[in-house]
């Protein structure tokens, strides 16, 4: 049974880290993969993507992983590319090369995943207008789409999005090592400290719709 605290945890997770969908819970690395996730699915939008390279370079520094190659990635990586690129991290700015093609197949399997994992909880984000079988003419038919899709899915994603929280510690401890503290940081304290966008500043919200996909 899902406990309220992973329910929200996961909500998190998937939802848009945008100015109408702000951290409500303290956020971690799982929130740094979602927030790289993010700038690879805005790649085509300036506008976006300097959103969310500000979200990433905040909560890295926050969570001390600022000098690390999962943040250097960032830097040096095209976005739409960031999740191709993370299964390299194993070969930047690590001693432990003995091990290094296992780890990069391992953390190549568990992004792939992770990746899927948030395509299936974000898939109506697709959705320009009207969800997809909307109007089909048969109403026995269209009933049918409509509970696969908002009644079927939506059901089972509770237990499926419990994947995340399980992929985001062993990446953690593949990307960032065992030795690495798991830190946490709540919203305000990243707005007032490290200068993440603030959801509710008229600035940010008029920049991040500016450019609406």
């Amino acid at each position: 049974m899902q406990s309220r605290f992973e329910q929200n945890r996961i909500s998190q997770l998937t939802s848009t880290y945008g100015p109408d969908e702000p951290p409500r819970l303290a956020l971690d690395f799982g929130d740094y993969l979602s927030i790289l996730w993010r700038l690879d699915q805005h790649a085509s939008s300036p506008v976006r993507v300097k959103y969310y390279r500000q979200c990433a370079k905040a909560l890295a520094t926050a969570l001390s992983i600022h000098d690390r190659s999962v943040y250097r990635l960032v830097e040096n990586t095209a976005p739409g590319e960031l999740y191709k690129q993370l299964p390299n991290a194993p070969y930047r700015g690590t001693s432990r090369l003995i091990d290094a093609h296992d780890r990069k197949a391992a953390i190549s399997q568990l992004v792939s995943l992770r990746h899927d994992v948030l395509r299936i909880g974000t898939y109506q984000d697709q959705w320009p207008v009207s969800w997809p079988g909307s109007g089909i003419v048969d109403v026995e038919l269209r009933e049918r789409v409509f509970a696969v899709l908002f009644t079927a899915l939506q059901g089972q994603f509770g237990s499926f999005g419990r994947l995340l929280l399980v992929v985001d510690i062993v990446l953690s401890d593949l990307l960032l090592g065992f030795q690495q503290e798991a830190k946490e940081i709540k919203l305000d304290r990243l707005i007032a400290d490290y200068q993440y966008p603030d959801p509710n500043d008229s600035r940010t919200r008029w920049t991040y719709y500016s450019d609406d996909e």
